[in-house]
């Protein structure tokens, strides 16, 4: 049977979407982790920038900026920041992952605020030495790492009064969503396996200490690769088959996916039990790997699509 490589998209989107989940560190996801706050000398250093005109590298950063009401500041974005609309107007800078000094200088920024795993490392040496100030927000798979990134754009920005009242709303939002999913019974909770594309007729799938097991696990479902290897990895068909997932779960990249049908007809996937109730899961990215505001949204969401709507039992 011929295998079904179902991430034909045009070269740009589909290198935005790969870099947005590799681009996102190692860290362990839980419902209530430990993310060290920021600093009063790194605030201190962050409020001393001239921010009124910024560059953002990171799409849960850029978010930020706008639900603080801050987005007047921004000139430019990486091609990961698609959300909200608005911002797709601003000029795009590149990857995240591979960025252009020259193009993101081009601009003439007045200061430069990045996610935690943008590069390529050269990039960010150069940018760090072009006298332009530049800060590093911490990534994270929970809440308090959600809540961290909000203070650390809010110091920056030098809003820290609308950054607190910003968290609390999301930590709220997130405490209920987490609380909700929380509750289905171990029993019941189905098993995912995230695909982030194909590599040499393998499917690379997404291990321990991603994004994609983060929000699996919030969202009251199990990685159906059970952690068995940290970050994305190309699976065997034998491993596939074995890893018996309920559903599968591609993040969504436009009008140019093959179908639900082609993916589920792959050799190994059409042995597994989401090949035999055709359960095809497709998410926006930023809003499933982000872990920015509306990470609260995607839990809701995801555990919609994998259990129905109807709520589990008090």
């Amino acid at each position: 049977m011929k295998r079904s490589h179902f991430f034909r998209t045009p070269r740009r989107a589909a290198l935005a979407l790969t870099a947005l989940a590799l681009a996102l560190p190692s860290a362990l996801p839980a419902v209530t982790g430990s993310m060290g706050l920021v600093s009063p000398a790194a605030a201190q250093e962050t409020q001393k920038a001239d921010t009124a005109r910024i560059v953002v590298i990171g799409g849960a950063l850029t978010e930020i900026v706008y639900a603080l009401g801050e987005e007047r500041r921004l000139i430019a974005r990486d091609s990961t920041s698609t959300y909200p609309e608005a911002a797709m107007s601003l000029p795009d800078v590149g990857y995240m992952r591979a960025l252009s000094p020259e193009g993101v200088l081009g601009v003439d920024p007045s200061a430069i605020l990045a996610i935690e795993g943008s590069g390529p490392p050269d990039a960010l040496a150069v940018l760090k030495n072009a006298g332009v100030p530049f800060t590093t927000v911490p990534e994270g798979y929970d809440r308090a790492a959600i809540l961290n990134k909000i203070a650390v754009v809010g110091d920056f920005l030098g809003v820290p009064d609308k950054a607190k009242a910003l968290a609390d709303t999301v930590g709220a939002d997130l405490d209920k969503a987490v609380a909700d999913a929380a509750r289905r019974p171990e029993g019941e909770r189905k098993r995912v396996l995230f695909i982030l594309s194909f590599q040499d007729g393998k499917i690379m799938a997404a291990g321990a200490h991603t994004a994609a097991d983060g929000i699996l696990k919030l969202a009251g479902a199990v990685n159906a690769t059970d952690a068995a290897f940290p970050g994305y990895k190309a699976m065997s068909d034998e491993a596939i088959v074995e890893a018996k997932p309920d559903a599968i779960m591609v993040m969504a990249r436009g009008g140019h996916d093959d179908s639900d049908e082609q993916l589920l007809a792959h050799p190994a996937i059409a042995l597994t039990p989401a090949a035999a109730t055709k359960t095809v899961i497709r998410m926006n990215g930023l809003q499933l790997l982000g872990f920015g505001p509306r990470t609260a949204s995607a839990i809701r969401d995801l555990n919609d699509r994998l259990y129905g709507k109807a709520n589990v039992s008090q």
